[in-house]
């Protein structure tokens, strides 16, 4: 009877532990791939919050949601807690294996718990998010792990004795079984970490953080030319030379011209800064008017795109930053700065302001290839199947 009784409490706990995981599948799901989502109830505020949580990477592990862990683990506890009455139907002769149940529970739990102890340590002092619910799964690891093993500390280590004699009784038992059951996880979960197909958010992610990380454009041109003039895919670029993004989407397009050759980029400079643009609200980027008017000035001697590329990676705020940049390029100083100054230069981006405001745009950097819109930085990958799509063709 006591042992009726700590099985159907380890059942309870994990049928909880379930619906929970089951929950925080769907919050990940949410946050993560659904843009028109309402923010989950456990989302209270910038610390107690489940959506940043599950934004982030460390809600994964080998490219398999952190949640979706939660529910094999807790599944397995449950066909643990029954194994010893179904191990006796005929076909299931095998499960005979499965000697001490409750110690196999104890171990995972345990070691549940271990793990749950570094991911409340990481949520709490490296990404700053706490998930409310991450942590009530914690706790059910804790106890599912105490009531198995009968008491914390006195049998634990027993437990986990018995869980790995066991296994290797087992193994030895059905040594191919194991081998290939081993060789499949490994290959599955090798596969998933590398691919990150359940979490393609973050390889999207990790795909442009490499690109984040690059000083200076090592694929920059010089000219006013950026593609061919003869191109069958055109791309209208409105973009804010603070822009960080931006920074990573003007490495990812001069890349992409060295790799189609029928492709063009035409620059429409759309700054969030008050300066020169009046239809925002909020002076996000200031000094984006400035270095616009910069990259104009070059492009009056020749040189457009390798200054745009000096002033993303530079972000000069003062003539005298700027003056480096043209000096640095052979631009006659004299001619660059009465260019800079002229009222040709301003009447040029109140131009494309006004163009991008007629569209709409309000976020950089914005694409119009071959008419349509793409908004935000992509990912290489995804940016050439983009291209491709519209005609692109490799070298």
């Amino acid at each position: 009877m006591k042992f009726d009784k700590k099985n159907l409490a380890i059942q309870i706990l994990a049928l909880i532990g379930l619906g929970l995981s089951i929950k925080l599948a769907f919050i990940f799901h949410a946050a993560n791939f659904d843009q028109y989502a309402l923010s989950s109830f456990c989302s209270i505020n910038d610390f107690i919050d489940c959506d940043g949580a599950a934004k982030t990477n460390t809600a994964q592990f080998l490219g398999i949601p952190l949640a979706w862990w939660g529910i094999f683990f807790y599944i397995t506890v449950l066909f643990l807690s029954i194994v010893n009455k179904i191990k006796n139907i005929r076909f299931l002769k095998f499960l005979e294996v499965f000697k001490n149940p409750n110690s196999y529970i104890a171990t995972l739990g345990t070691i549940a718990f271990i793990v749950s102890v570094i991911l409340a340590f990481i949520s709490i002092y490296k990404i700053h998010k706490l998930c409310i619910l991450c942590f009530v799964t914690y706790f059910i690891d804790l106890t599912i792990a105490v009531i198995a093993a009968s008491g914390l500390f006195k049998n634990i280590v027993k437990s986990f004795k018995e869980t790995f004699f066991d296994f290797i009784d087992g193994a030895k038992k059905y040594t191919k079984t194991c081998i290939v059951l081993v060789l499949l996880a490994t290959a599955f979960l090798t596969y998933t970490g590398i691919s990150l197909k359940f979490v393609p958010h973050i390889k999207k992610r990790n795909e442009i953080a490499k690109y984040r990380k690059i000083k200076f454009n090592p694929y920059r041109v010089k000219g006013n030319l950026l593609g061919s003039e003869k191109a069958d895919v055109v791309i209208e670029l409105y973009s804010d030379y603070v822009c960080p993004l931006c920074y990573i989407n003007n490495i990812m397009i001069h890349k992409a011209v060295q790799e189609f050759p029928n492709i063009k980029i035409i620059h429409y400079n759309y700054p969030f800064d008050k300066e020169c643009n009046h239809y925002i609200n909020i002076n996000m980027h200031p000094h984006a008017c400035f270095m616009s008017r910069g990259a104009i000035a070059a492009g009056k001697q020749g040189n457009y795109w390798e200054m745009s590329s000096l002033l993303y990676e530079n972000q000069p705020k003062k003539m005298e930053k700027m003056l480096e940049l043209v000096e640095k390029l052979n631009l006659d100083k004299d001619k660059f700065v009465k260019d800079f100054e002229s009222d040709l230069t301003t009447k040029e981006i109140a131009k494309t302001v006004l163009r991008g405001e007629e569209l709409e745009i309000d976020a950089t950097p914005t694409m119009y290839i071959n008419g349509e819109q793409y908004v935000g930085v992509k990912p290489y990958y995804e940016l050439k199947e983009i291209l491709i799509k519209h005609g692109a063709k490799r070298k």
